[in-house]
């Protein structure tokens, strides 16, 4: 299955890389490489996530990478990655675009 990642999803990670190198770079750089796994493996197993309870629709999902979130809306053929969030962070599903 073709896994995407949407621009704001992107510089989502981007931000929360150098937001979490600030202070820790050997720890950002463990954070971002499960990040990119876990990311990696939706395209094999698309629904290894759970439903976004903000969603409420089933293709809408998530898996957490602490302490953030990474959302991804699972179509037939493609999964895509539509944000990433800080697990504090409330999240307006219908602002996704997703």
């Amino acid at each position: 299955m073709k896994l995407t990642w949407a621009p704001l999803a992107r510089e989502q990670t981007a931000d929360a890389f150098a937001f979490i190198s600030a202070e820790r770079p050997s720890a950002a750089l463990c954070w971002f490489e499960e990040m990119v796994e876990r990311a990696g493996s939706l395209s094999e197993f698309p629904d290894m996530g759970r439903m976004m309870p903000e969603a409420g629709r089933p293709e809408v999902r998530e898996v957490i990478v602490e302490p953030y979130r990474l959302i991804y809306r699972r179509d037939p053929d493609e999964v895509v990655i539509i944000g990433v969030f800080h697990s504090r962070q409330d999240v307006d599903a219908d602002s996704l675009g997703g």
